[in-house]
């Protein structure tokens, strides 16, 4: 222990105070959210709407698919319009037509410009003056504003509806017909959509910004970054390149002479363990990882296919009962299940290693029990979310059992606590293998980070508890990125680094000393940046600027690590010259060179992209956002899962040899394909967007009429070239596990050829 002692402490110094600063903050969050009035009342005294009615809006918005519609504060999907950044622009559009029409008998845009600008300082005036009385709980607006709102709220009525004169854009926006069909649930979504931009235009008292930091970016009433953006932003950039070059100063100069690497054993020690009743059941994780994966992939192409014909496929009316709110929804939760699924196996499969090459009492009882839970979960979660988003769910049941309607935790509130059981249920199998081990002698450092990613991940995804459906939405998104965030590309990153260097330490490839030391000082390095980081996705959420300061500054950390992400990629390629039966496992370790790849573009150099303040002002919500999310999800997450459930395939299955053919197709082909969606549709797009958002506002970048221009249609019709490369090698990848779980003692040609060659030599 003492030669890891420093390690230990710098790890857990960054995590006491990472964490007392995500907490102080999040405190912050709950003192400082926009306020929601008790009552919205008119200049003649006519109540207009109530904190009840706004939050009965908030759970109409949820039911439908919430963040699958569209979005609200930049986050959530994006074919329809950021309903924030929509309401409030056809709001002052609609304000000044009527005061055009109430001052000079004329339509606005007849007026001249010396009348427009008159009209449109007062515009500002009134829109950015707050006029909320704390005392009282009331929001007092003008009688034109109210006048502007009930027209506003209109056209929201008659859009979430079917009428017949809003078909088309129902269409464009992929939204189906009569997405809401109660009429007064369509009316309190509306002020639920007011209210979130009233808060987006209204500065805060003693402040000269509004309530989300001045977005969206809206020049009729000067919604511009801030001064305090810019200055943040600034630092972070500073920051990103200061942190990169100590990082490179010390790793050329004071990290000490690694010690000789071992020599490798002449048969792989793990292959010599027998396989435990625990590991040899966990062949129905890795068909439910791949078929979900296979699942999901097919899902990405079906809701990419909405965003060229809204409402169909190649013809067929789908959205009835398939829409995209709902196929989104499933594709998205399909991944983060089978990523989740390949993780638990890894650990399962460890566990038995971990205890000395023995399971625990009732182990293989507890790890089939686990995968049936899994089962149900997934399947009473997509049935729940089906229900809620075709309006067939009564809506006092929809948050508990079908929609949440928030963008990774979709899943009705019922199967969230189920898949919180589930994964407590495989933390207490986990720590049956773990604990008699940590009690025997010898060095067990590496264990014990090992130990504790896996109680991270068990307990903290319960951090989507702390939010109810009623919740204040400022609240719910510090909580949900808990989860998205910090429980997913923190606790998760760890534990994947961790689970790594165990393996190759048990393989006898690398020293426990360098195992332990690259893992500790690893997690140091995730763990800085990526607990305060969380803050980043709160920049524009009814946040205040410390949030903004503490997400830009640590958020350009997390970066950090990355760049040396190369080196690990060539050290992990490397270990396969280290023995001859490393040839075994060659095809799991290029799926982890790839993670390396990846995590160094996709949540590296795409994720800086989206990070600082000043740029994610003006592109959040747009299709960059997805670019990053691409690469980071998949190229590091799915590959790692992949990677994972390859590796376990080849040790329950010692028989198997892996189809080159096959493995060649599925690596490939899936990089590639990742590669074109990337590159030649989705950032193409992404910056196209913020163009126009950067120019006019991010209600024009994420509008009909932009949207549906001929060079953006093309480009998401090029998607498909990358789609269907990726969709092969996923069924190449699916189809070799199969084979590997149900008919491994199928050798395939080219390999029984070289057998035969082996053999004469």
């Amino acid at each position: 222990m003492a030669e890891y002692r420093k390690l230990w402490w710098i790890l857990i110094g960054i995590l006491a105070v990472t964490f007392t600063l995500l907490g102080y903050f999040g405190r912050e969050v709950y003192r400082e959210a926009p306020p929601i009035p008790d009552q919205v009342v008119s200049a003649s005294g006519k109540s207009l709407m109530t904190e009840d009615s706004i939050r009965d809006g908030q759970t109409a918005w949820q039911s439908m698919g919430g963040m699958q519609v569209g979005s609200i504060w930049g986050h959530g999907a994006y074919q329809a319009p950021d309903w924030t950044a929509d309401w409030l622009h056809r709001e002052l559009e609609a304000w000044l037509q009527i005061a055009a029409q109430e001052e000079f008998g004329a339509d606005w845009h007849s007026l001249s410009g010396q009348q427009q600008n008159a009209l449109q300082y007062d515009l500002k005036t009134e829109y950015r003056t707050n006029s909320y009385d704390d005392a009282t709980g009331t929001l007092r607006i003008s009688e034109r504003r109210a006048r502007a709102i009930a027209e506003t709220a209109d056209y929201y009525s008659r859009l979430f509806s079917d009428a017949p004169e809003l078909q088309a854009t129902r269409s464009n926006y992929a939204m189906k017909e009569n997405t809401l069909p109660s009429a007064e649930r369509r009316q309190r979504m509306t002020e639920f959509f007011f209210w979130t931009a009233w808060a987006a235009a209204t500065e805060r008292p003693g402040s000269d910004v509004t309530y989300t930091n001045n977005w969206p970016h809206e020049p009729l009433i000067d919604n511009k970054p801030s001064g305090e953006n810019i200055v943040w932003s600034v630092i972070s950039v500073i920051l990103l390149i200061a942190g990169v070059g100590g990082l490179i100063w010390a790793w050329a100069f004071l990290r000490k002479r690694e010690e000789e690497e071992p020599a490798a054993p002449l048969k792989d020690p793990i292959s010599a363990v027998a396989l435990t009743p625990s590991q040899k059941a966990l062949g129905k994780y890795l068909l439910l990882v791949v078929g979900l994966f296979t699942f999901q992939v097919m899902l990405g192409g079906f809701t990419a296919h909405y965003t060229v014909e809204g409402q169909g496929f190649y013809g067929i009316n789908t959205s009835e009962w398939l829409p995209y709110s709902l196929v989104r929804t499933w594709h998205i939760q399909a991944a983060l299940f089978w990523i989740a699924t390949g993780f638990l196996a890894a650990g399962l499969f460890l566990a038995p290693i971990i205890n000395g090459g023995k399971d625990p009492k009732f182990q293989k009882l507890g790890v089939d029990v686990l995968f049936w839970a899994l089962v149900v979960v997934v399947a009473g979660s997509f049935i729940g979310n089906f229900l809620a988003i075709a309006q067939i769910m009564p809506p006092n049941l929809s948050f508990w059992l079908g929609h949440q309607g928030y963008e990774f935790v979709d899943l009705g509130r019922l199967w969230q606590i189920g898949k919180f059981l589930g994964i407590v249920f495989w933390l207490v199998l986990m720590l049956r293998g773990i604990v008699p081990a940590l009690r025997q002698p010898g060095d067990k450092n590496l264990l014990a980070l090992l130990t504790a990613s896996v109680v991270a991940i068990g307990l903290f995804y319960g951090a989507g508890f702390f939010y109810g459906e009623r919740t204040h939405i400022s609240v719910m998104e510090y909580w949900r990125w808990w989860i998205v965030h910090l429980w997913v590309e923190g606790f998760f990153e760890v534990f994947a680094t961790a689970a790594l260097a165990f393996i190759f330490c048990s393989m006898g490839l690398v020293s426990r000393t360098v195992a332990t030391s690259a893992s500790l000082a690893s997690a140091s390095l995730f763990m800085l940046g990526g607990v305060p980081g969380t803050f980043h996705h709160l920049y524009f959420s009814g946040t205040t600027t410390p949030v903004m300061a503490v997400g830009a500054t640590f958020s350009a950390l997390e970066v950090v690590p990355l760049v040396v992400l190369g080196y690990e990629a060539w050290e992990n390629w490397r270990l396969k010259t280290r023995a001859p039966w490393m040839e075994n496992i060659r095809w799991p370790l290029m799926f982890f060179v790839a993670v390396a790849f990846w995590n160094m573009l996709g949540a590296g150099v795409l994720g800086f992209m989206i990070n600082p303040p000043i740029a994610l002002y003006y592109i959040q919500g747009l299709n960059t956002t997805p670019t990053h999310a691409h690469a980071a999800l998949f190229g590091v997450y799915g590959f790692l899962a992949l990677g994972f459930s390859l590796l376990i395939l080849r040790y329950i299955r010692p028989r198997i040899v892996f189809d080159e053919r096959l493995m060649k197709i599925g690596f490939w082909w899936l990089n590639i394909g990742l590669v074109l969606m990337l590159f030649t549709s989705l950032l193409p797009v992404g910056i196209i967007q913020f163009l126009a958002s950067a120019s006019e506002g991010l209600w024009y970048a994420r509008s009909e009429a932009f949207l549906q221009s001929d060079i953006l249609q093309t480009l998401r019709w090029i998607r498909t070239i990358g789609d269907v490369v990726f969709i092969v090698g996923a069924l190449a990848v699916t189809w070799q596990m199969v084979k590997g779980i149900f008919f491994p003692d199928l050798v395939p040609l080219e390999s029984a050829s070289e057998t035969a060659v082996t053999e004469r030599a």
